[in-house]
Order: structure tokens, then sequence, then C-alpha cells
């Protein structure tokens, strides 16, 4: 990996297969794939790696789903990890106080746990030294794209120091107000919920034995998922109007919310470091392709966490195009032409737009406390509980080994 800093003086323009704007967990995970595979990549980001890396960047974890992790795997990323994920196991489903409930056990599928819980940290400083082990990845960091052209044959990126990237394709990566869809004027219909995600880390006296919890209440889902050691990562959806007071608390009486929330199941839990809040919404651009570029990630889409598949979502795009591109650089195809990139599309799109409506779906069936839609849902959790086939399709949902999947989520090589 050549690292770049920015400076006032100009370095030479640079001449790659693909530029990619944004350098978070989606953006560096396509750059390591596609450096693997032999393409000349610049990946630039407005942060340095040592402020992506810092505990204090984002408090959040992630839910790596199986076939996700199969993937991170083939691109040599997952080795740094090993130490630091916590296998999902179990998945146990409630709504509010009801009896009812949903649970799924990997041992019903096979011997492989349904995913891993990785701290976002730690999945950063992975990619960061597979990037350093790739000589044909630049990572230009922290450098700012000031403009961008793109025509019938080059992607050409001027960032703010001066220096300028021509690329076959540009890669949009650059999150949910990414700036290279908006350049692009790709419409992007989304909408705020009412909700906020609030992410703390709290360490109990009971082992979780690597099960995760989803929690319906009616405010919003409360998920507490399993970390390494006695320790789980919560994710409390609670309605906006409560996000200033429930950020407001002295860390007692936030720890003792928590608690309440949680129960006693886990013991005594304590919160560990500072505490996060997020808007929650939606959005889904309308294309995920124009002249020399593509979007992936949240560039691309942006849904709920109920269901914890979001960064998973990104991961299967990234696979996706992976594949389109390395298999049309073997065949002597442009790699930014409209012909691979629609590829890449329809593979893609609808897969992503269903799984953003069943998310929204879900969240406005459970988010509520209407007695008739309480007791129907109840009900469901039920039957799906005790149906085997049902269970099965679920958890093969949440394993991510659903439909077409590229090689690499199958854990091949290209």
């Amino acid at each position: 990996m050549a690292m770049d800093g920015s400076s006032s003086k100009a370095a030479p323009d640079l001449r790659v297969d693909v530029a990619i704007v944004g350098g978070g967990m989606a953006g560096l995970t396509a750059a390591c794939g596609l450096a693997q595979y032999g393409l000349e990549i610049a990946v630039i980001d407005t942060e340095a790696p040592q402020d992506l890396t810092a505990q204090t960047f984002d408090g959040r974890c992630s839910a790596i789903a199986y076939a996700s992790v199969q993937m991170l795997k083939s691109l040599k990323i997952w080795p740094p990890l090993e130490d630091t994920a916590q296998p999902i196991k179990e998945i146990r489903v409630s709504d509010g106080e009801s009896r009812h409930f949903l649970h799924f056990d990997f041992a019903q599928i096979g011997n492989q746990p349904l995913g891993e819980m990785v701290e976002n940290r730690h999945l950063r400083q992975a990619l960061f030294f597979r990037a350093s082990q790739l000589g044909n990845l630049h990572l230009l960091a922290p450098a700012r794209v000031e403009a961008v052209t793109r025509d019938q044959a080059r992607a050409h990126l001027v960032l703010k120091d001066g220096r300028t990237v021509s690329a076959a394709l540009a890669i949009g990566a650059d999150g949910r107000n990414s700036r290279m869809r908006q350049q692009a004027a790709i419409q992007t219909p989304r909408w705020r919920y009412n909700q906020v995600g609030i992410v703390a880390t709290v360490a109990h006296e009971l082992p979780h034995c690597a099960i995760a919890h989803e929690r319906f209440l009616p405010d919003g889902p409360f998920a507490i998922l399993p970390l390494t050691g006695n320790r789980s990562s919560l994710v409390w959806t609670a309605r906006a109007s409560s996000e200033k007071a429930i950020m407001g608390l002295s860390p007692r009486a936030f720890e003792a919310e928590v608690q309440r929330r949680m129960g006693d199941f886990l013991g005594k839990a304590t919160v560990c470091g500072p505490r996060w809040s997020y808007p929650l919404g939606l959005h889904m651009a309308e294309r995920y392709i124009d002249t020399r570029l593509a979007l992936i990630g949240d560039a691309a889409h942006g849904i709920h966490p109920i269901a914890g598949q979001g960064l998973n979502m990104g991961l299967r795009d990234i696979a996706a195009l992976i594949e389109v591109l390395v298999e049309a650089a073997r065949r002597g195809e442009d790699i930014g032409s409209p012909f691979v990139l629609e590829r890449y599309q329809r593979w893609r799109r609808t897969d992503n737009v269903v799984l953003a409506l069943v998310t929204d779906t879900l969240n406005r069936l459970f988010s509520n406390d209407i007695a008739p839609i309480r007791h129907a849902r109840d009900l469901g959790l039920s039957v799906v509980n005790r149906l085997p086939v049902l269970k099965r399709f679920f958890m093969s949902h949440a394993r991510g080994t659903v439909g077409k999947l590229p090689r690499l989520l199958e854990g091949h090589p290209l």
C-alpha cells in the first residue's frame, strides 16, 4: 500500500484502474479485493487511518453474516480478527414481555456459526493491515476530492492539494450523503424514521453463551449482541424525541436504564466507555451506476438496523462488483463500460430493494403496541418457531447464503 498524506506540494498524477472515493469499511474492502486480483487501485478518504481506527471514532459493532466472513477470509482480511471476533451461535427474538419467541440455533443447519460480531474499529484495523500488504493499492488519506469529471474514456478526480487521479472507473463508497452520487445527479428517495440508535458496550457478570437477543419494544428494537469476554454491544432504538434526554443521563442513571431494559439474565451490567447516538433512516439510490461510476454500500442504500444487515448488504455489493470487474478485465473488456457496470446493477439492486422493504415493514410492524397487531405478530413468532423448514429458511437468510451468491461469499477464489 502506497500511502500519500495531504501536502501543499502537488504529487505526480496517478493513473489507476479504479479510484475509490471513501476509505471506510466498504471502500477498503472493495479496494483490497480488487487489488488482490491485480487491478491498480487508489483510495481517497478525508480521514487519516489513525483517526478511523481510534476507539473514539465509532463505538458501533457489526454482525458479520457467515457468507460475509467467508469473503473476508478469501480476501485475507480476516486473520487479524480471529482473536477479537465473537461467533453468534444462537439468536433469540422476543416481543416485549410476551411468552412467545423465536429461537435460531446454528446446530440446526450445520456446525458453522450464524455470523460473527466484530467491533468496527477492529475491522478497520484489519482492512488497513491487508491494504499495507498490497503494493498496487494507493491510499491517499487524508485527502479531499474537489472536482470530478467523467467522460466516455476515463474518470478524472482533482484533489484539494492539486493532485489528479485518472481511472477507468470511479467507485462511490463515500456514505449515505455521497458527493459522488450527488455529482452524478442520481435520485435517492429517503425518509427518516422517528427513531435514533443508541449504541453502548456493557460488561456483565454472567456469560452470554454466544446468543444474540433482539427484543421488540414499542419504541423500537433493543438488541443485545455478544462480544468477546463477558461483554455485549447494545443497540437501543429509541424515539427521536427521547434522544436528548437519554444522551443527557448521568453515567449512573444511563446504566440503571440499560439494566432495566436488559433485565437480570446476564447479571449486573456495567457500561464500558462512552455512548453514541445515530439517526435512523432509509435511502435507496434509483440506480447504482452512471458514466464511469458505480456506487456501493451506504452510498447506494441504507436500511434500518433491525436485522443487522446494513454492512452485509454492502459486502454483497462488493463481492458482486469484484467478480464482475475481475472477470471483465480477464476477458479484456473495458471495466468502466456501461455494459460491464449494468451486470453489477442487475445483480444487486433488486435484492437490496427487497431487503430494504422487509426491514422497513418489520420495524413498522414491531415498533408499536397496538393490541391486534401485537397478538398477530406473537402468533407469527410462535408459528415460525415450531416449523423447522421455515426456521432453516430464515437462518439461511441470516447467514447470507440465500440466492445467487458471488463466489467470494461462498469462500471461493475468483
